[in-house]
């Protein structure tokens, strides 16, 4: 982990990488007219629809600029994720600040505050609050949850409305199953755990019996599935998927915990939300099982680290997640996350995903505006064959939408640590695993 003093002297320099790998050029004009492309990127005119206005945005200070507004739907009152997705929200409206204060894109300033709706983690709500927005927003700067955007896809696909998921379904690779309209970023779960049992395995010995756990047909369920094809891959015995449900649902985790006793495996594999964890981990533990723990990144919360499960949280858990842990690499990318807090810690790293995740859209913005086409459909265009992403060292740069063998497979490994900077000590950035690189991903690991 890198020193707070060396931290913020190289902050600034982040930041200016961002700002001047944003940058496409500006418009005279934000308004619906007719597009003249310029080959080095930047617009005379560019064609304008649903969501974009020739008006600032509320409280810009480019007041010649236009607005792009962009929606989010996430978890933000009484869902299982509420303190990761509460941080999301914050990390990408950091991202969309630093562009804006840089000029904004083409001409355009971005809004990701104006259209944020709260789907209370239930795919019904999230349906209901996706049409209440529609009406007004280019895109999806956020849509949180695998079922909950699975809900909306086919409304998104007949709007041409493309979004990025606060979620790492691997159905999100395949526009056959995402009708190519996710933009995605990062491993997905199954090839979480694939990579990080890799990992796990190379740097604890061998093991002889893994069960997962999880809640059925939700991202637990694609953790689930990469375990047992490692599994497979490694004549290691897959001794089931526990499927479990929120405390919020199910009240406790005991039955799940009863099953992980019972099974008594050599490794667990989690996924499901921090307060599960904490209580799946520190029951078990006290009861005697003596076999580790291997969540997904959406398991952890530096909270944790403050419950009576802590102990065995230190003592059994890997983390096993996408982009370094705030704080712990000195990236451009992280150098200007952190600059983005002015030095102050966030809660979790819900606020480095929701930066990270903006790139892609970013991406595609400045491509469909040196197209001259910033309609939903003039998006959507830019998106179909592939768009470049350059992730400023946060995770590998990848072409998003483009061919599913060539995604994203590494992962970072970490572990609970109460001295690291959101309660992780990085272990290993950017690890492919032998059985994850080798696996045939020509299809979702699962339903969901």
């Amino acid at each position: 982990m890198i020193s707070r003093k060396i931290k913020l002297s190289l902050a600034g320099i982040g930041a200016a990488a961002l700002v001047l790998s944003a940058c496409g050029g500006s418009s005279d004009d934000g308004g619906t007219s007719t597009a003249s492309p310029d080959p080095t990127g930047t617009q005379s005119n560019i064609v304008t629809g649903t969501g974009v206005t020739s008006e600032p945005c509320p409280g810009s200070t480019n007041p010649d600029n236009g607005c792009i507004y962009l929606g989010v739907i996430s978890d933000l009152t009484e869902g299982p994720f509420v303190p990761l997705a509460l941080e999301v929200v914050k990390g990408q409206e950091a991202f969309w600040k630093t562009i804006n204060d840089a000029g904004g894109v083409n001409g355009f300033d971005v809004n990701v505050s104006q259209n944020t709706r709260d789907n209370k983690y239930d795919p019904a709500v999230h349906s209901q609050e996706y049409r209440a927005i529609e009406p007004n927003i280019l895109a999806l700067a956020q849509t949180l949850g695998t079922p909950q955007t699975q809900a909306i896809l086919p409304d998104m696909d007949a709007d041409n409305v493309i979004g990025v998921p606060a979620s790492w379904w691997s159905g999100w690779q395949f526009s056959a199953d995402d009708f190519g309209v996710v933009l995605e970023s990062g491993a997905s779960y199954c090839m979480q755990a694939m990579s990080g049992m890799d990992w796990y395995v190379e740097n604890n010995g061998a093991i002889k019996t893994i069960l997962s756990v999880g809640p059925p047909g939700d991202y637990g369920g694609d953790f689930s599935a990469g375990t047992q094809k490692w599994a497979e891959a490694n004549d290691v015995e897959f001794v089931g998927f526990v499927e479990q449900l929120p405390n919020s649902i199910a009240g406790n985790q005991d039955a799940a915990v009863q099953q992980i006793l019972a099974a008594n495996p050599d490794v667990v594999t989690l996924g499901t939300g921090p307060a599960e964890v904490a209580e799946i981990v520190g029951k078990a533990v006290a009861s005697g099982f003596a076999g580790k723990f291997v969540g997904a990144a959406p398991t952890w919360n530096p909270i944790l680290l403050q419950t009576a499960a802590a102990p065995a949280l230190l003592a059994t858990l890997i983390n096993v997640g996408t982009t370094p842990s705030f704080g712990s690499t000195d990236s451009p990318a992280m150098q200007a996350i952190i600059a983005s807090t002015g030095g102050t810690v966030p809660a979790n790293d819900g606020y480095t995903y929701g930066w990270v995740w903006q790139y892609p859209m970013l991406a595609a913005l400045q491509k469909a505006a040196a197209s001259g086409d910033l309609t939903r459909e003039g998006l959507r265009a830019a998106v179909a064959d592939g768009v470049e992403v350059d992730y400023q060292g946060a995770l590998p740069n990848v072409t998003v939408n483009g061919p599913s063998a060539l995604v994203d497979r590494s992962v970072t490994v970490a572990a609970p640590d109460e001295a690291g900077e959101l309660g992780l000590r990085t272990l290993e950035v950017s690890y492919l695993g032998p059985t994850a690189e080798a696996y045939d991903y020509s299809a979702p690991c699962s339903g969901a």
